[in-house]
C-alpha cells in the first residue's frame, strides 16, 4: 500500500553512485510506493567526485541534486540520513562525520576495512544513539523473504538443536588474467578480496539465521592471479594485494560446525550464494539463484513421507510480501534494497534499533580478521572475540 503524502519527510543523501549506489537508489525510489511508512523518504542529493558523472547519475537514478564533496552533502539541511555506498576505505570517515553531524547512517557492507575502524564506528553509533540517531549496515540478503522466513523457522525451533551450517558464495568475474586491477583488488581500498566482498555476506547470514555468533575459525586464502593490467594502461601491471578465494571452517556458540567457501574465480558461477542449516529435527536449504524458494525438511515426520519440500515464499504472510504481488509472483534481487529501506525508515520513525546495527557489522569484521589471522598461521584454529556488553546496546 503506498504511503500517505501527508507523512513527514526523511531527506536522504547518498555518497557513491556506482553498482551499490544504483541498487540503493532503487530501494529509495520504490519503498514508499510499496509499503505504508511513517516517514516519506525524499532523495535529496547524491555525491561523487566527478561533477559531470554525478550530475548524470542524479538524473538517471532519481536524485534531486548532486554534490562533489561528501562533507557538503552531510551539511545539507535537507539531508537527515546519509547512505554510504563507497569503497570500504572511506566508510569510517564518512559515517563518523555524519553521525557527529546529527544524521542517521546506512553504510554498505563490510562495515569497514579493518576491526579498528569498525570499532570506532560502533563507538560513534553508540554516542549517536543517545541523541536519537540510528546506524545500520547494508547486509541486503537478510531482506530476501525466503531467508527471513528461514530465520523465523529456526527461531521457532523447527530445526531443533543445530548441528551443521554450510555456505558458499561464488562468482567468476575475476577469472580472466587480463581483467584490470580494479579497486576491489587493492587492499588499501577494499580491505580484503573475496573474503570481505563475499565472505562478509555469508558470515552475516550464518549468524543472522542461527542467532549465534561464530566463535572461532580455521582458514586458507589464496590469490591465484597475482598481477593484473592497470586500469587505462594495459601495457603495465600492478600487484593484486587481496585474496581471490577463501575457504574456512568454523564453530558456532552452540557447538554446531560451519563451513564457508567464497571465490571470485569460480568459472561459470555468476552470483551463486547457497546456505544450508541442519538440525536435530530438520534442515533448511537456500539458493540465491532460486531466491523465491526455500527447501525445508521436517525430520520429525515418518521416514516414508519425509524429505525436502519446496516452500514458494510468495504468500502475503511471508516476510515483506504484504507490499507486493499476489501469491506465486516472484520477487528479485532489487527488492532486497526496498525492504532494507523499509526497515530503516520504520526504525528511525519508531526510535528502534535497526538490524543489523554497527555492532553486528563489527562482529562480522572480527570473524573476517580471524580468518586472515588463521590463514597467515597455517590454518591454526583462531578464536573470534565475542561482543562486549556495551556493544550490545549500540
Amino acid at each position: 500500500m503506498p504511503h500517505s503524502t501527508t507523512a513527514p519527510t526523511l531527506g536522504v543523501g547518498m555518497v557513491g553512485y556506482a553498482f551499490m549506489g544504483a541498487a540503493h537508489s532503487q530501494g529509495w525510489r520504490t519503498v514508499a510506493r510499496a509499503f505504508d511508512l511513517p516517514l516519506t523518504p525524499v532523495m535529496a542529493a547524491v555525491c561523487g567526485r566527478d561533477p559531470e558523472a554525478v550530475a548524470a547519475a542524479a538524473g538517471r537514478l532519481g536524485w534531486a541534486a548532486a554534490e562533489t564533496d561528501w562533507r557538503a552533502l552531510i551539511a545539507r539541511e535537507d539531508v537527515q540520513l546519509v547512505d554510504i555506498c563507497t569503497p570500504g576505505d572511506s566508510h569510517a570517515e564518512i559515517a563518523i562525520a555524519a553521525l557527529e553531524a546529527g544524521k542517521h547512517v546506512l553504510c554498505e557492507k563490510p562495515l569497514a576495512n579493518n576491526e579498528a575502524e569498525a570499532q570506532a564506528m560502533v563507538e560513534a553509533a553508540r554516542a549517536a544513539r543517545d541523541r536519537g540517531q540510528v546506524a545500520m549496515v547494508g547486509f541486503n540478503y537478510r531482506r530476501v523473504p525466503a531467508l527471513a522466513h528461514a530465520r523465523r523457522l529456526i527461531a521457532e525451533g523447527r530445526l531443533g538443536s543445530l548441528r551443521h551450517l554450510r555456505a558458499t558464495y561464488l562468482q567468476d568475474w575475476g577469472t580472466d588474467p587480463a581483467g584490470p586491477l580494479v579497486w576491489r583488488m587493492r587492499k588499501e581500498k577494499a580491505g580484503s578480496g573475496a573474503l570481505g566482498d563475499l565472505g562478509a555476506h555469508v558470515v552475516d547470514l550464518a549468524q543472522y539465521l542461527t542467532g549465534e555468533p561464530i566463535t572461532g575459525v580455521s582458514a586458507q586464502v589464496e590469490t591465484f592471479i597475482r598481477r593484473r593490467p592497470l586500469p587505462g594502461d594495459p601495457e603495465r601491471t600492478g600487484e593484486v594485494t587481496v585474496d581471490d578465494a577463501a575457504l574456512f571452517t568454523g564453530r558456532l556458540a552452540s557447538g554446531a560446525l560451519a563451513s564457508f567457501e567464497v571465490s571470485r574465480l569460480a568459472a561459470g558461477r555468476k552470483n551463486a550464494l547457497t546456505i544450508e542449516v541442519n538440525g536435530a529435527e530438520g534442515s533448511l536449504s537456500f539458493d540465491l539463484e532460486r531466491l523465491n524458494e526455500l527447501e525445508f525438511h521436517d525430520h520429525t515426520l515418518p521416514a516414508a513421507e519425509a524429505g525436502f519440500r519446496r516452500i514458494l515464499v510468495t504468500e502475503p504472510d511471508h516476510p515483506y510480501l504484504e507490499g507486493w504481488w499476489p501469491p506465486g509472483h516472484g520477487l528479485g534481487y532489487e527488492h532486497t534494497f526496498t525492504h532494507q529501506a523499509r526497515d530503516l525508515v520504520r526504525a528511525i520513525a519508531e526510535g528502534g534499533r535497526p538490524a543489523p546495527g554497527f555492532a553486528e557489522g563489527l562482529q562480522v569484521q572480527r570473524v573476517l580478521a580471524a580468518v586472515e589471522e588463521s590463514a597467515r598461521n597455517d590454518s591454526v584454529f583462531t578464536p573470534v572475540p565475542l561482543p562486549a556488553r556495551d556493544e550490545q546496546g549500540e
